[in-house]
């Protein structure tokens, strides 16, 4: 059975998307990382794939589509919350977060076949990672891995090559931290809800001055 992960916060006012502010306002940053989580949800639904499961913190909203499991998160790091929704698979798992609005099922359809690859790994332009996929869910290979870091992505990358895992590697993609990373994705396509949010609040902010 395979399962296509994604690990998100409840999109609220001064919980999500904090390094945004400013420019943007909470009530802003909160909108746009919904509409980043909602397009996520919205790409990863279209991917084909056994199981489709929230890893949540918070509760769900209305920007959740119908299809998916809602698992809450457990207590801990980030690599003991991602080790526990790998722990939750019985078998081939894909899991990304909710940074990456520029997602496609044609990005991720790929790393849910293992014929060739023991592991998927999608690096973020931060130096972290937007993508893992494992043949066999090992919650060891998540555990101790320094998490929010420039290194993260590296370390992620070699305890998966030292494990012995034949292991692809995904597109580089940008993770929406701060400003100008909300900027740059917003102008990739597909032109989905954060990019039209984006357009439109940022065209305000420029109307205001």
């Amino acid at each position: 059975m395979t399962t296509l992960l994604v690990i998100a916060k409840q999109p609220r006012p001064g919980r999500v998307k904090t390094r945004l502010i400013p420019p943007f306002t909470p009530d802003e940053a909160a909108a746009l990382a919904e509409a980043a989580l909602a397009d996520t949800l919205d790409a990863v639904v279209a991917t084909p794939a056994d199981r489709h499961v929230l890893v949540l913190e918070g509760d769900p909203g209305p920007w959740l589509p119908p299809g998916f499991d809602v698992l809450p998160q457990c207590v801990g790091g980030l690599d003991e919350r991602l080790a526990a929704a790998f722990a939750a698979c019985t078998g081939p798992a894909l899991l990304i977060g909710m940074d990456t609005p520029q997602v496609t099922p044609d990005l991720l359809a790929p790393a849910l076949a293992f014929d060739r690859y023991d592991a998927w790994f999608g690096p973020a332009a931060d130096g972290g990672f937007w993508a893992l996929g494992l043949a066999e869910p090992d919650p060891a290979l998540l555990l101790g891995i320094p998490m929010s870091v420039p290194e993260t992505g590296a370390v992620q990358y070699a305890r998966l090559r030292a494990a012995g895992l034949r292991t692809g590697l995904l597109p580089c993609l940008r993770d929406v931290d701060t400003a100008a990373d909300a900027s740059e994705v917003a102008a990739q396509p597909p032109a989905g809800r954060f990019a039209v949010l984006h357009q439109r609040l940022t065209a305000g902010a420029r109307a205001a001055r």
